[in-house]
């Protein structure tokens, strides 16, 4: 027999973390860990963009298992997690990152302005993505501070993930010859 999608068990507004620990659908933890999974699918959809416009951004992938793992560390009661095989985030993530914002930056011209989301569908999308993170990333800060256990690592790669996507943004409108559209407050 094939196993369902649908189990009914969340029906009344309580699900399971990985260890066996029911909290209501509402938690903190679930929040964080929803959050994380919609920048994924996010992270997905910008990769498709960029795959339509002919433009290869491997690390994309690499960044998609590793909100993964984010995903299973959130997802984990803090508990139980040292008995469970759950896989962990690295320096050497954090520190992929920051070569491949520094790479980038070799490439663009310097930013005399604040920038407005635009001028390619990929470059919004990479905005939205950032936007995203900074959200996740505020729900990771928000569960420390309610001695809520999230590793700190975590927050610091989610941290540095959004500058990468802000990087990315613009580096794809380099990329693809769109314009970078500068905020020009009114007065």
């Amino acid at each position: 027999m094939a196993f369902r999608i649908y189990t009914k068990t969340g029906d009344k507004g309580s699900t399971s973390l990985i260890g066996g620990t029911k909290v209501p659908k509402s938690h903190l933890r679930i929040e964080s860990y929803g959050t994380v999974d919609e920048l994924n699918s996010f992270v997905g959809l910008l990769g498709d963009q960029l795959a339509i416009a002919s433009q290869n951004h491997p690390l994309l992938s690499e960044i998609q298992d590793r909100l993964f793992t984010i995903g299973a560390s959130l997802a984990c009661d803090p508990e139980k997690e040292s008995k469970l095989k759950i896989p962990d985030l690295k320096e050497e993530d954090i520190t992929a990152l920051e070569l491949e914002i520094d790479r980038m930056d070799d490439a663009l011209p310097p930013m005399k302005s604040f920038i407005l989301p635009g001028g390619h569908v990929a470059v919004s999308t990479a905005h939205v993505v950032r936007c995203v993170c900074r959200r996740a990333e505020r729900a990771c800060v928000r569960m420390q501070e309610e001695q809520e256990y999230v590793e700190p690592i975590v927050i610091r790669y989610i941290n540095r993930l959004s500058d990468y996507f802000f990087q990315l943004s613009r580096y794809i409108a380099h990329q693809l010859n769109a314009p970078e559209i500068p905020w020009k407050p009114r007065i």
